[in-house]
């Protein structure tokens, strides 16, 4: 029951962030989501596999940047699937998160979190 109600939370937190066809944008040197709050990388996330580390109740705090189902990878920006079935942004192979904790555009409460959470930079 615990695994159901954390799969479920974790569906309603990446619905709280809507599903985006541009991929992200540069402000002030920092990558952003299409709402202006902060986007950040995993370093737990293994360079260049093309998948996220990152489920259940992490998922919770840092949810994916999702992808829209017509969402095509260009450039520097690819697209993964992750073993939940949620189709993720990823910036030079790393996977794009939100922190929870980031009330509005601008914030980056999650830069340097445990030391495995960066902002992810361009």
């Amino acid at each position: 029951m615990k695994k159901f109600t954390l799969a479920l939370c974790a569906a309603l937190a990446f619905a709280a962030h809507a599903q985006e066809n541009a991929p992200a944008q540069t402000v002030d040197g920092v990558l952003v989501g299409a709402d202006g709050k902060t986007l950040y990388v995993f370093a737990k996330d293994e360079a260049g596999s093309g998948k996220s580390a990152c489920y259940d109740e992490c998922a919770l705090n840092w949810p994916p940047l999702v992808a829209a189902a017509d969402a095509a990878a260009s450039g520097d920006y690819t697209i993964i699937e992750r073993s939940d079935g949620v189709r993720q942004w990823a910036y030079k192979g790393a996977p794009l998160y939100y922190f929870a904790k980031d009330e509005m555009a601008g914030d980056k409460k999650g830069d340097g979190v445990k030391d495995v959470w960066k902002v992810a930079t361009p």
